[in-house]
């Protein structure tokens, strides 16, 4: 995920810098691959966590990292043959359309890096399809209100028992987009493992948030927990339903929320307070190099399990 397209030039301007991962080993047990194809949006690409953006497979406005999972499980697995499509602000759509970057790249559309004889395939999409990063945007308040206000929503959302609430809808309407995603995979890509990755737990299970860092009434963090959870659960589901492998980052992850201590969180919060010298700095609410490597290591879990 990523800032909508009409504010992408903006943000992607602020100040970051960013460390290497620490190295994880390959499973010698697992079975093998040759040719490695991964597709997704920021949360794959892994934005601003090396610099400068890798453009082996994509423009540089993709903000691609070169320490994101699918380069690490490439690497863990020994795979030379690999191709990583993902992009900052990829939409399901950008599966099979060509996506305009804000610098005036275009990233082809994603499957062009599908073959007949591509084995191995992640993927890591929905988050832009239901909007999460305006909602997101919506939420957040700079200015904190004075100790005597009540607290007033930005973006929680109180509907009645009747009415679904709009997020929910947007939630809903993704899963049909990601089973076409799914199945435009399998007809470009037959004999490929898919996996479908699904997204950390960013926020705090206690539904406060933290200044600087997430900048938010409790109740708005509790309903954007609430949504981001939602989300996850329909992955779960469309996997399910698809009979793809899901890799689950979402539980292993609790406890690492943008709100935990720079050496412990795996998302990266809207102050970059994490120390230079911490693998952590990344784009604000996006994986930080500490989540990378948590992501890695569930996508090669699933695959030694799956062995």
């Amino acid at each position: 995920m990523m800032a909508p397209r009409s504010t992408r030039n903006t943000l992607v301007t602020l100040g970051v810098l960013t460390v290497c991962c620490t190295s994880l080993p390959a499973h010698a047990d697992t079975a093998t691959y040759r040719e490695y194809v991964a597709l997704g949006d920021s949360w794959t690409a892994a934005v601003f966590t090396t610099l400068p953006p890798t453009t082996t497979d994509v423009p540089v406005d993709c903000v691609q990292s070169s320490s994101n999972y699918p380069h690490q499980v490439a690497a863990a697995l020994g795979i030379t043959n690999f191709r990583d499509a993902s992009c900052a602000s990829a939409t399901t759509v950008d599966m099979t359309t060509a996506q305009e970057l804000p610098l005036g790249g275009i990233n082809p559309p994603q499957f062009d890096k599908l073959t007949a004889t591509t084995d191995l395939v992640t993927v890591g999409i929905g988050g832009n399809d239901i909007g999460f990063p305006t909602l997101a945007s919506r939420c957040l308040q700079l200015v904190p209100a004075a100790a005597s206000e009540t607290e007033t929503p930005a973006c929680a959302i109180a509907s009645p028992a009747d009415v679904t609430d709009p997020v929910t809808a947007r939630i809903d309407a993704a899963a049909p987009l990601i089973q076409a995603t799914i199945a435009g995979i399998r007809e470009r890509a037959p004999k490929a493992r898919v996996l479908l990755v699904d997204y950390l737990n960013a926020l705090p299970v206690s539904g406060k948030g933290c200044r600087p860092d997430l900048p938010a009434a409790d109740i708005d963090i509790t309903y954007l927990r609430d949504k981001f959870a939602q989300m996850n659960a329909m992955l779960a589901r469309v996997a399910a339903a698809s009979h793809t492998e899901l890799v689950n980052t979402y539980t292993p992850s609790t406890g690492h929320d943008v709100c935990q201590p720079a050496a412990t969180r795996y998302v990266e919060g809207i102050a970059f307070s994490s120390p230079h010298n911490v693998p952590g700095a990344a784009y604000p609410l996006h994986p930080n190099a500490l989540g990378a490597n948590a992501q890695t290591a569930a996508v090669l879990d699933q695959i030694k399990r799956g062995a």
